[in-house]
């Protein structure tokens, strides 16, 4: 099934209505409304359109190219960079910065939305969880310089990886399970790009990207 396809399902079936209501809408049969959602067959541009105007979603949402209803596809000019703002100044490459920007404001609003839930204990386990991933990348960057001294960690090279990657199961596995339960998130979509209307696309790409990219492995 394309991303199409499946966005199409899903959008009916959140809207709550029947295939045969939603064929009649948009001027299909429901066998071929049923072949388009899925992915039996491919949709003309005309389709197309209309299922984005009915839907009242964008074209790039519809085609799987964003996860933004509105069809907003995030260019490294269009965000703030909070690593620049103040005195917090750090320098990258051109190359590097997009993604900077993208993990920055991203992990700024993951916090911000685990500080109104009230749930400090999935803070301080993806806070955890987080510390093992940087160090993890830090650590198996730091093997490609000859010159450092690999002593100076006290964790030894030959099992630090499968250590970690033992650390963040566990701290996973309590994201999953120690959620306080007085904690309240809302993180529809609509919601978070109403609440961050700069930072929420930056999420998004992040989300799309890797999902994008495992999918693809796993086909």
């Amino acid at each position: 099934m394309t991303d199409f396809s499946r966005t199409l399902s899903l959008l009916r079936k959140e809207k709550k209505i029947s295939q045969k209501r939603a064929a009649d809408a948009l001027g299909v049969s429901q066998a071929l409304l049923s072949h388009y959602e899925n992915g039996v067959r491919e949709p003309g541009l005309s389709f197309v359109v209309n299922a984005a105007n009915y839907y009242r979603v964008s074209l790039d949402y519809l085609l799987g190219r964003t996860m933004h209803r509105g069809g907003m596809i995030i260019s490294e000019d269009d965000m703030s960079d909070i690593s620049r703002e103040k005195e917090n100044l750090l320098s990258t490459d051109e190359s590097a910065d997009l993604n900077k920007k993208l993990l920055l404001n991203s992990t700024a609003m993951l916090y911000d939305i685990l500080s109104g839930s009230g749930d400090d204990v999935s803070i301080g386990n993806a806070t955890k969880y987080l510390c093992a991933a940087y160090y993890k990348v830090f650590r198996l960057i730091s093997l490609k310089d000859k010159g450092f001294m690999q002593e100076a960690f006290s964790i030894p090279e030959e099992y630090f990886s499968e250590l970690f990657d033992a650390k963040m199961k566990k701290y996973e596995f309590r994201l999953r399970a120690d959620t306080s339960p007085d904690a309240r998130y809302d993180v529809s979509i609509e919601k978070l790009q109403n609440d961050y209307p700069q930072m929420a696309p930056a999420l998004f790409s992040v989300l799309h990207s890797i999902s994008e990219e495992v999918k693809k492995e796993a086909e």
